[in-house]
């Protein structure tokens, strides 16, 4: 794992003091860290690579991570995690979260997949473990955006509860702390707080300057979820299949590129500070130390100004990067029918 194996993992001295990074309380009561590293190396980074960035993150001040058994690379996070705690880091002050794939949403396989989770990641207990997506439709990895299961389908709230009452039955036995949603929309979670018996602690949702999810990220947070921001730079490294010719990139806005110049920093590092002073937690990827070292510095120092938080919020574009297209169920639909933009779970 370590590129030198007798190497003893330690915290560096130019990283952040863990203690001063900012906190998110849920309605249990627990404290997330406001910042995470996420995980998914998408097409270019290996698992070694990600196992070798959690410990640099960890050694620079994280201890929030963001992990997926569809990710293919927890068994290699598992061994980074050990090395980290064997070097004095307490099993606690660690967050670590994990995600059930759209395969096992199966009454008879959530457990399961959980505990695989457990086993590649080396520990007892997550800290959250979230339903990846609402739609239990499988396709391979890699794959094109026309690529379609033969065996999709849409949502279907009774199916989705089943998988729910198994998420819950895992907080129950001491296996997960807190459960959760991922890409929900409104009318799906007004259902899920309607039903559920253990309330979502969180949604992770794409969340950039140039994609916002006003109304979204005020629902959740009036209704005592946490809202998890992926892609929280706009996803510059996402694979070509991902890539629509109306995409836009939040890293060249003006509005981000002046901030960016007033801080001394890379328009990305002010993607960070905006998220985490707006109120949501940003899970940003990188394989390279200085970048997810300068993203944690950005979250502990100056804050943004009240005019340039209110110019960030003018630059929305509603420009959706993650759009979902493989989970399609039938002929002749769009993306657009997996979000439920009129506020109504989309018919089969």
């Amino acid at each position: 794992m370590s590129k030198n194996p007798d190497e003893i993992w330690t915290p560096s001295k130019d990283g952040v003091d863990p203690n001063v990074v900012p906190k998110r309380k849920l309605y249990t009561g627990a404290m997330m860290p406001a910042i995470g590293l996420g995980t998914f190396g998408s097409d270019h980074a290996s698992a070694d690579e990600i196992a070798e960035a959690v410990k640099g993150a960890a050694s620079v001040g994280y201890r929030h991570f963001d992990c997926a058994s569809v990710y293919g690379n927890e068994d290699r996070i598992g061994i980074a995690i050990r090395e980290i705690i064997k070097g004095g880091v307490q099993r606690e002050e660690l967050w670590v979260t994990s995600k059930l794939w759209n395969d096992m949403h199966g009454e008879d396989d959530v457990i399961a997949s959980c505990k695989q989770s457990l086993a590649d990641l080396q520990l007892d207990y997550l800290d959250m473990y979230l339903v990846h997506w609402p739609f239990p439709n499988y396709h391979p990895p890699h794959c094109d955006v026309t690529s379609r299961s033969p065996d999709a389908k849409p949502y279907i709230h009774e199916n989705f509860m089943k998988t729910w009452r198994q998420l819950e039955k895992l907080v129950d036995m001491g296996l997960v702390r807190h459960i959760g949603t991922s890409n929900m929309t409104i009318p799906k979670l007004r259902l899920l707080l309607r039903h559920a018996r253990l309330k979502p602690a969180a949604n992770e949702m794409e969340l950039h300057p140039h994609f916002q999810q006003p109304e979204l990220f005020d629902f959740v947070r009036a209704n005592g979820i946490e809202p998890i921001g992926y892609s929280p730079i706009g996803s510059p490294a996402r694979p070509e299949r991902d890539r629509t010719p109306e995409d836009t990139a939040d890293i060249e806005d003006h509005v981000l590129v002046k901030i960016a110049k007033r801080l001394g920093v890379h328009p990305a590092v002010v993607c960070v500070k905006w998220a985490v002073q707006r109120g949501q937690t940003p899970i940003p990827f990188s394989t390279k130390r200085r970048n997810y070292l300068s993203n944690l510095q950005g979250v502990v120092s100056e804050p943004l100004t009240d005019d340039e938080m209110k110019e960030i919020a003018g630059i929305d574009k509603n420009c959706r990067l993650i759009k979902g297209q493989v989970f399609l169920w039938k002929d002749g639909q769009t993306w657009e029918d997996l979000w439920d933009l009129n506020g109504e779970i989309t018919s089969p």
